[in-house]
């Protein structure tokens, strides 16, 4: 029995109804993406922690974000102080320049700032979007490479989440179940983003179960929309979050809820061009997370 085949034998039976037991509380975790601020003040992202209902913040960097930056410059213990003034903590540094193999000072940053997770891509790997046996012999090479990092990162006590990206290595649902399959560490997993599967949409769900709760750490809430990528009305770029798109949520988050998803939850979308804040405000990027948030739990309601 392959290990995949095993993790999904695992979850069927711990997802099977326990007589007289009452049904577990099921609910997002949500982590705020400083990215969706673009260059705004660090501190007016930590003060919108709580406003939105996250019980933590994923600090971005350049391209996307300047906060990472910002961090930097103003040293550590004065990052820590912002977060205790502002009742939050750091659980997350998204470091896409880096990449899964340059990023070790970076887990040992975020240990040291009480954080637990990094999320970047899978990097250059070969063929991009790989299928069949080519993703297999891909995600191989990808955790043969990968080894020192993932033992840093268990030594450290860090996730390494790995983004489901076009154009990448993991890529394909045939490249994310072959990662399940191959994956050697508890401390790496996929950072999961039904986005990048517009082409696969009616296998998210399905995936999601694959998966399992143990590989899925992060989770984004992002429908795929060309206004991610050309400059388009706001109106349409929006249209990349939930409840201002398409995409049903409901048998997304019931198979989340399945698999008794515990990880990390983050409502984004990308503005053009990146780096700027969503919206001109603070204020008003807060107001539509929190719409998008009210339609998820009208979502999760129906599961």
């Amino acid at each position: 029995m392959n290990r995949r085949k095993a993790i999904q034998l695992l979850g069927a039976g711990a997802i099977l109804p326990t007589a007289g037991r009452a049904e577990e509380k099921f609910a997002l975790r949500y982590v705020l993406s400083s990215a969706m601020f673009g260059d705004l003040p660090l501190e007016s992202v930590l003060a919108e922690a709580s406003v939105t209902g996250a019980e933590s913040v994923d600090i971005w960097r350049k391209v996307h974000a300047t906060h990472r930056e910002q961090v930097t410059e103003m040293g550590d213990p004065a990052f820590q102080e912002l977060l205790t003034k502002h009742k939050t903590k750091m659980s997350v540094s998204t470091c896409y320049p880096l990449g899964p193999f340059k990023q070790d000072e970076e887990m040992r940053w975020v240990k040291k700032n009480g954080g637990s997770m990094t999320v970047c891509g899978s990097g250059g790997m070969g063929e991009k979007d790989p299928v069949g046996e080519e993703a297999k012999k891909q995600v191989k090479a990808f955790f043969e490479k990968l080894k020192p990092h993932y033992e840093l990162a268990e030594e450290l006590g860090v996730t390494m989440a790995i983004e489901n990206h076009k154009n990448a290595m993991l890529s394909s649902p045939d490249s994310i179940r072959y990662f399940v399959e191959l994956n050697p560490s508890k401390n790496v997993g996929i950072a999961f983003a039904p986005h990048h599967l517009y082409d696969a949409v009616e296998d998210i769900p399905k995936l999601i179960r694959e998966i399992g709760k143990e590989q899925l750490p992060f989770f984004y809430f992002q429908e795929h929309h060309s206004s991610s990528k050309t400059k388009m009305a706001k109106e349409e770029e929006l249209k990349q979050m939930p409840g201002f798109g398409s995409l049903d949520y409901v048998p997304i988050l019931e198979a989340l809820k399945e698999i008794r998803f515990d990880g990390l939850s983050e409502i984004f979308m990308h503005p053009v061009p990146r780096g700027i804040p969503m919206l001109p405000t603070a204020k008003e990027i807060s107001g539509v997370i929190n719409e998008s948030r009210d339609h998820l739990g009208a979502c999760l309601a129906k599961v």
